[in-house]
């Protein structure tokens, strides 16, 4: 896959906007959480999933104290400084320093991302106090500038 534009991941995100919160979901409008959210992105812009989401539980990072998400993002996408990531990159969050990351967001700029947590609809909102807490950004195959 090649020469995915930046503005096309953004506009894709933005269309999941309003998908109610649904743990394990991917389903534009019907339900997703935040994998299944970027897992949705990837399905309408690079084609099928690389792997299957194995099932999880809500603190399944808590539970099983891995990287699993981090290391499926550095298995699938291209690594990108944090402090460098741009418009269409994924971010990846902890929630609490000692605990592995387990939430991430579609960037549409700088200060601002579109991203599904817990007890609401997907949205755009600023990164804002995420920013501390952002511990890695990473780029969809094939984007390009």
């Amino acid at each position: 896959m090649s020469g995915l534009a930046r503005a096309a991941i953004v506009s894709e995100a933005r269309r999941w906007i309003a998908t109610p919160y649904r743990h394990q979901a991917s389903l534009i409008h019907i339900g997703c959480d935040c994998l299944g959210l970027v897992r949705g992105v990837w399905r309408a812009l690079v084609g099928p999933e690389p792997e299957e989401a194995p099932p999880y539980s809500p603190d399944w990072a808590e539970a099983e104290g891995e990287e699993s998400l981090a290391l499926a993002a550095h298995r699938h996408f291209s690594f990108v400084e944090r402090e460098g990531f741009r418009s269409g990159d994924v971010l990846l969050f902890r929630f609490k320093a000692h605990l592995p990351a387990q939430h991430l967001g579609i960037a549409t700029s700088s200060t601002h991302m579109v991203h599904a947590h817990g007890g609401a609809c997907v949205a755009e909102a600023p990164i804002g106090a995420w920013r501390k807490r952002l511990v890695g950004a990473f780029a969809f195959p094939g984007v390009t500038d």
